[in-house]
This record gives C-alpha cells, structure tokens and sequence, in this order.
C-alpha cells in the first residue's frame, strides 16, 4: 500500500491526466507528469512536469526516481515504455495489458480468445491483397489497428472499391468491421486492485455524433443489461490480470452486448462520476494505483453528460454565467487553449434527485448552447 503523501507518476497530459493529478491531491499525494507538451494542461496542475517523449530515457529514469507508482493517461503509450518503468516501480496497468489494448488486433483476439462476442471482422494489411471473405462483412467500418479516436482513422465503405481506396489511404494496419445496426450504445467503468478486488461503477449510456461522444445518461438504469455488462467486465479485467481502471464499451445488438473495445484507462463517459458519484473514476484509479482499499458499491445520482467541443467557441465563447444559473448544472472547462472544431474543451453534467428534473434543465443547457436536442 503507497499511502500520500508520496509521489506518483503519470504518463500523459490531457485532461484525463489532469483529474488523476486533481484526484491524486485531494487525497494528500503529489504527482509527477511526463508529457511531451510544455503547455501540458495534466502538467500545469501537476506538482512537477517532465517536458519528454515518452520514449525518452532519461526522462523515464527522473520519473521513476521521483515516484512510487506509475500509471498512464491513455493507451497510446509506447508498451516499452512501460515495460522499462516496470523494472523500477509498480506501473498499473502494466505493460502487458496496455498492448493488448493500444492495437485493435491483438485487441479482438483476446476478446476471442475470451469467449466475449465482438462484431465480425478481418485484420487487413495495405500490402495485402484484400481477402474474398471481406465481401462478407460489407456496408463496414474501416478501423486503423493503432490509434485513432473520437471518429479518427475510420473510413465507412460500402463495397469492394471504397475498401480498397480506404486501406490503401489507411497506410497502416486496420481492422475491418461488419456494420450492425446498433440498438444502443453503453460503458463500464471498474477498478481492479492488485490483490484483485473489484469495484464498478454504473452502466452508462452513450449516444454519439460524428464519432465523438455527445451525451452520456448515468446510471443507464437497465438492471438486466447492468449484470450482463458487470459479469464481461468482471471476466475481462480479470483475465488480462489488470490493475487500475479499465472501461469496457458495448454495442446493443438484437438484444445482446458485444464489447465494441477496451480502454485502459478512465473514459470520457465515466467522467458523471465527478458530480454524481461518491468515488469517481479518478478516484478509483488513485486507489488502485496505490492499492488502497476500494469501494463495495458506488451509488449515484440520475445525471447527463454533455461534451463541449470547440465548435462551440466558433462565433464567441459559450454564455457560462446563464447556463451556470441552471440547477444542477456543473461545469468542467479543460483549460486547453485554442478551441478547434471536434476538440473536447470541457463538459457539462446535470444532476438532480429525478430524471424529470435532470432532462429538463439538460434541455434548458442544450438550447443555451444552440445545440441539437437528443
């Protein structure tokens, strides 16, 4: 057990990194941020930024000389870089995890591997001829192996032609996906402790727009589909051996879930739990990181989530004084700098004691901000 106020390592700079450090204080720790940008937003609230690739070995060295335990930010991380920290310090979740989960490949076949049910698929080289059973899997979705997120290095085709332009454009290993006609969206966050206690925090609804996530409803409030998602995530977080926070996204098909993929880290859906919740996921990363005890059960409170993209800032900054006389309404602003379009700069969660009340003023939110209702 690491108890505060000692030193913990983060990789990465985002906003994600940013409430680990933020989550990380309140508890009594200090935290250490390793990030390639000098405007860092995780590093300007961090008690020291490291300005390095992740690469970087000396960098790497003054980080694991400077903390106790390490964790990362996102899954983009190089996996030999956390293998080579692995050698110095506790590194959660540990190397071996993050590269199952930072390509789509390796990825599926361990959902596979598993016995999870993911959609049908075909790992495609650009090199490669393209298979004849990829036929099969058309109207689908052309996914690079390696990252790619909120909508990017994805290309829809709908026959042979459009594949082959895509992969050849993609340059890169992909994953090619059967379409399906999704019934509904939805998340799991848990926490798993090296010991391998487990903590989970409420299914979520997503609904998205243009590949990026637009609005998030916690607790999803579906206690048969709840179970169902609880017991894969369970399975999965155990089967990879996982330390830390883990998010598992479903696909609601003909009413099954299939696990669409993992993130080894928290997500942008669990961040209600800042508002709503009485651990949020940044919470139960501090603690699993630092193998404090987790909690039994989190309750929360009926919640929406509403991202905040740059478009938003195109004409003037958004009325903050209005929208923050709504009740219930809490505001996240990143602290990013230029609000480009499709760039996530903060959120809104609107909270309350009904679903009535919340959906009203999320509606009322919604209007203010000259947004489309969902």
């Amino acid at each position: 057990m690491i108890l505060p106020p000692a030193t913990l390592g983060m990789l990465g700079g985002g906003q994600l990194g940013r409430y680990f450090v933020m989550a990380a204080h309140r508890l009594g720790y200090k935290v250490v941020v390793l990030d390639p940008d000098p405007a860092s937003i995780a590093g300007a609230a961090a008690d020291h930024h490291i300005v390095a690739p992740y690469d970087d070995p000396t960098a790497l060295h003054e980080l694991a000389s400077r903390c106790e335990a390490i964790s990362c930010e996102f899954e983009n991380v190089p996996a030999a870089t956390l293998a080579l920290l692995e050698q110095q310090k506790p590194v959660r979740p540990a190397a071996s995890a993050v590269r199952i989960c930072q390509d789509r490949r390796k990825e599926k076949a361990f959902l596979r591997g598993t016995n999870i049910t993911v959609a049908p698929y075909l790992a495609l080289l650009p090199e490669e001829p393209i298979p004849a059973q990829a036929s099969e899997l058309l109207p689908a979705i052309l996914k690079t192996a390696r990252e790619g997120y909120d909508g990017k290095g994805q290309w829809q085709v709908s026959n042979l032609d459009e594949l082959a332009s895509a992969l050849a454009a993609s340059g890169v290993p992909c994953v090619l996906e059967k379409r399906l006609a999704l019934e509904g969206e939805f998340a799991l966050a848990l926490a798993r402790s090296p010991g391998g206690a487990i903590s989970a925090l409420p299914l979520v609804q997503n609904w998205h727009s243009g590949g990026i996530l637009y609005q998030t409803r916690s607790p999803a409030n579906l206690p048969a589909l709840e179970n169902e998602a609880k017991g894969i995530a369970e399975r999965l977080i155990a089967a990879l051996d996982y330390v830390g926070v883990l998010t598992v996204e479903f696909f609601l098909v003909e009413g099954r879930l299939l696990v669409n993929e993992l993130a080894p880290r928290p997500h942008n859906s669990g961040h209600p739990s800042l508002d709503n919740a009485a651990c949020s996921q940044f919470e139960l990363q501090v603690r699993a990181l630092c193998d404090l005890p987790l909690p039994e059960q989190i309750a929360v409170r009926p919640a929406l989530l509403i991202n905040l993209l740059g478009d938003l800032w195109q004409n003037a900054p958004p009325d903050w004084a209005t929208l923050l006389a709504l009740p219930g309404l809490h505001l996240h602003l990143y602290g990013k700098g230029e609000p480009r379009p499709g760039r996530k700069m903060g959120h809104i969660t609107v909270t309350g004691d009904d679903w009535p009340m919340v959906e009203k003023t999320c509606s009322q939110a919604r209007q203010l901000l000259g947004l489309a209702p969902r």
